[in-house]
């Protein structure tokens, strides 16, 4: 079973690599061996398990991952990398840094947590670039994270098996313009203080990381698996984002506060699931 996590991803034109690292990255494109599309998440969260339960379980791996989401635009290759000892890293810097002590010490033996910390410690003071091209959510999708698409970008994919799908997809370019739009809106009808630090962060982490040409995918990961078809296709929260966007431009103070009402009800009921067990 997938985690009940959801993605947003930073896929960068082949050509922004450096010639090394992008003649690496058409070979994996080319390769037999590597994760198709379908089944790259599944891979990746099977990678991540082997390393956790082993004795003692290993934060994050050595080596930073080979393996890479991919997309082809118009025959254009645009690559994400996992990047999974850098997530690793951060996660685990999350985890001790919000979990109480002893937890922490329950769930990692000493000895690999200093080993992680002084990897980390070496990678940033190193100079290399502390942004990851993943971002993750667990049990919901924060709101923000609709604003930088628009409804016609949205893929639904249900089938009898185990393939649940629900994403979208956009230029990079195009999710910073909603986004700034919507920074503005906010400021001029409700004030600065409207503005979520969430939304700034998100711009921010788009201006340091996506290449200009670059795409940004939202994908709800494992979430579909907890969902009904019905709640899946209901699920319009793109477009209702939106729309109160515009309807707080125009004034329309009504039509804000029932979609926000529709927008949490529906995500309440699934980050409630998280205390179900």
């Amino acid at each position: 079973m997938l985690p009940y996590t959801a993605y947003l991803r930073v896929y960068q034109p082949v050509t922004a690599f450096s010639p090394r690292d992008r003649r690496y990255w058409e070979g994996y494109a080319e390769s037999a061996d590597r994760p198709r599309r379908v089944n790259a998440l599944a891979a990746e969260h099977t990678e991540s398990l082997g390393r956790l339960i082993t004795t003692p379980p290993v934060v994050a791996p050595v080596e930073e991952s080979g393996h890479a989401y991919l997309r082809r635009v118009n025959e254009r290759l645009y690559v994400c990398p996992w990047q999974t000892r850098l997530r690793s890293w951060r996660a685990f810097d999350e985890f001790t840094g919000s979990a109480p002590r002893p937890l922490a010490e329950a769930c990692v033996p000493a000895r690999e947590a200093e080993r992680a910390e002084a990897g980390y410690r070496q990678w940033r003071e190193s100079g290399a670039r502390a942004q990851p091209g993943i971002l993750s959510s667990n049990w919901t999708v924060p709101v923000p994270w609709f604003v930088p698409f628009e409804p016609q970008e949205r893929c639904l994919v249900l089938s009898a098996g185990n393939t649940r799908t629900l994403l979208y997809l956009t230029r990079t370019a195009l999710a910073t313009r909603r986004l700034e739009h919507t920074a503005a809106v906010l400021r001029e009808r409700v004030g600065e203080h409207a503005v979520s630090s969430s939304t700034e962060e998100l711009l921010d982490w788009l201006s340091t990381t996506a290449h200009p040409d670059s795409l940004l995918e939202l994908d709800y990961g494992g979430l579909p698996h907890l969902l009904s078809d019905d709640h899946l296709s209901e699920d319009h929260s793109v477009a209702e984002v939106a729309e109160a966007v515009e309807a707080l431009a125009k004034g329309d103070g009504a039509r804000v506060t029932e979609l926000r009402r529709r927008i949490t009800r529906r995500w309440r009921s699934v980050r409630a699931l998280d205390r179900t067990n």
